[in-house]
């Protein structure tokens, strides 16, 4: 049996409620815009209070969009943060219209949030949703969770909503930087909350918990945690013991345990190869004679206890029991501690990523506007040719000479498309702006 660490479990950021994506055609001027709340800029009691609901996501959406220069939205909403992610016009009121809005749908006075807010725009609010997705904005850094529910919750908003181009194009390069960095870094690959720490712990240990049974007492936050990853990873028999057995059997619902009470502990310590305890019992609940009967039934088969508990569940002297692994809260820290120094160096090179790729997103949200206007000159373009030759196709049929109206065509069709040019390169001239009129010259050919 293996005692070595390798702990890739993660703490995840709290779900996020919903996200909505929706918008229309933009103007040529749209700026990208990305504002909130986190838990770095605000305490949880203003935090509660700006959170959309799933109930009232869709709602909020639309009262959003019904703002005069608001084209296109997304609404992020967690318990640790609510940030809207906007395609919009830029304006000089553009911050205090949309405080309001905020302010009025969730009836807060501007002073209570204004100072918690935070605002990017452009590169800035790229990099920031890159960032949030790659879980390098989050309470506990690397943290992968969030990246998952964004995603579901981004295909579940494409249904009945029509899609902001731009902001549907920065949602799935996001997507992808942050797989990239779980891929090129290693931001993720170690357990840095207690109750990931235990369950990697145990996988490690036990390679596949497909043939284990493990033994849960409490049924507490920290226990709920590690019951969902255990069964995530298949185990092969989940009990579940706490000194409230109702309390014990909602968790055994979901997760498919069975639920004992504490009394029962003793009797069946010996069919557990795994036990995790985590509950505010002032007093050992295992000790270690409980220990020597179970290791005696099991033949000495090996046990691993792993006591998140403080004060501890288990006896201290269980640890040095032959074929008893005991792993308290300290010794998991210890782990979490040096795992979260690694994630922190790995943060380093995924921040490196961010940047390469918010950067290159840039420069096709940039090619975009050239997209528009290469657009709009040929449109133009068409609409001077089509106006003049139906004139000239009229002329012809009122018996015009054919050879004048083809002269008077050339001419007049050359004097409208270069009629604009000509005034710029005038007025680079005359304004002595010799990089002006180069960038002019080479845009229209000229040697």
């Amino acid at each position: 049996m293996k005692r070595t660490f390798i702990d890739p479990a993660h703490l995840v950021e709290c779900a996020p409620q919903n996200l909505i994506i929706s918008g229309i055609n933009h103007p040529n001027h749209m700026t990208l815009l990305a504002l909130g709340i986190n838990h770095k800029t605000a305490p949880v009691a203003l935090r509660e209070r700006v959170t959309f609901t799933p109930d009232t996501l869709d709602q909020a959406l639309h009262s959003l969009l019904a703002q005069p220069l608001v084209q296109g939205g997304v609404v992020l909403s967690t318990c640790n943060r609510t940030e809207l992610y906007l395609s919009v016009e830029q304006r000089e009121n553009l911050q205090e219209q949309l405080v309001k809005w905020l302010c009025d749908y969730h009836q807060l006075s501007a002073e209570d949030v204004r100072q918690s807010l935070y605002w990017h725009y452009g590169d800035e609010a790229v990099s920031h949703l890159m960032r949030v997705a790659s879980g390098l904005d989050s309470l506990v850094l690397g943290e992968p969770q969030i990246l998952g529910q964004v995603k579901k919750a981004f295909a579940d908003s494409q249904r009945g909503h029509s899609l902001s181009s731009e902001l549907e194009r920065l949602f799935q390069k996001s997507f992808s930087v942050a797989k990239r960095v779980r891929t090129e870094t290693e931001i993720g690959a170690n357990a840095v909350s207690v109750a990931f720490a235990a369950c990697t712990l145990a996988r490690q240990i036990f390679e596949s918990l497909s043939t284990v049974n493990v033994l849960l007492i409490g049924a507490g936050e920290t226990i709920e945690l590690v019951a969902r990853h255990l069964r995530e990873h298949q185990v092969s028999r989940l009990m579940i013991a706490n000194r409230t057995r109702e309390r014990a059997h909602a968790l055994a619902e979901e997760t498919g345990a069975e639920v004992i009470g504490l009394a029962d502990i003793d009797s069946r310590l010996a069919e557990a190869d795994i036990i995790i305890s985590s509950t505010a019992s002032p007093l050992p609940i295992i000790g270690k004679g409980m220990v020597e009967r179970a290791l005696k039934k099991r033949r000495n088969q090996p046990m691993l206890l792993v006591d998140i508990a403080v004060p501890r569940d288990v006896e201290p002297e269980v640890g040095k029991l032959p074929d008893a692994y005991l792993y308290s809260v300290d010794d998991l820290q210890a782990i979490i501690e040096n795992n979260l120094a690694q994630r922190k160096a790995a943060a380093v090179q995924a921040e490196g990523i961010v940047m390469q790729e918010s950067g290159e997103f840039m420069c096709w949200l940039r090619a975009q506007s050239g997209v528009n206007s290469i657009r709009d000159y040929r449109s133009q373009a068409d609409q001077v040719r089509e106006e003049l030759q139906q004139r000239a196709l009229a002329a012809l049929q009122h018996g015009g000479d054919p050879e004048a109206i083809l002269r008077d065509l050339a001419h007049k069709l050359t004097n409208r498309l270069i009629h604009a040019p000509t005034k710029s390169l005038q007025q680079a001239a005359r304004d002595g702006d010799g990089e002006r009129l180069q960038i002019l010259r080479d845009s229209l050919g000229l040697e």
